[in-house]
């Protein structure tokens, strides 16, 4: 169990209860449970944003993970991933011909 963040009288942290009652909702209702309201939020977050809302936030999540994995990997990256997806792309082409003949 977490220790960090308790309180001198030991009382458990805000995450600790959070993970308790997480628990004992799937021990009762079971973990399909997790499943419907996800939908159900979804659902209900289409009819008050629109379906574009979910477009407008993938492409700000891309942003992030792109300039994320630019500061990880460096620029050159794209370069090489780019190269290895066109000779994969080259390799495939030729193994269809060949296939062909």
């Amino acid at each position: 169990m977490l220790k960090q963040n308790r309180s001198q009288k030991g009382n458990m942290t805000v995450r600790e209860a959070g993970h308790l009652g997480g628990e004992k909702v799937r021990t009762e209702r079971g973990p399909e449970f997790y499943s419907e309201i996800g939908h159900k939020g979804g659902v209900a977050t289409k009819e008050k944003y629109g379906p574009e809302f979910y477009s407008q936030i993938g492409h700000k999540g891309g942003e992030k993970g792109g300039e994320a994995t630019k500061e990880k990997y460096g620029p050159d990256f794209y370069s090489e991933i780019g190269h290895k997806g066109g000779q994969r792309v080259k390799e495939l082409i030729m193994r269809g011909k060949r296939s062909k003949d």
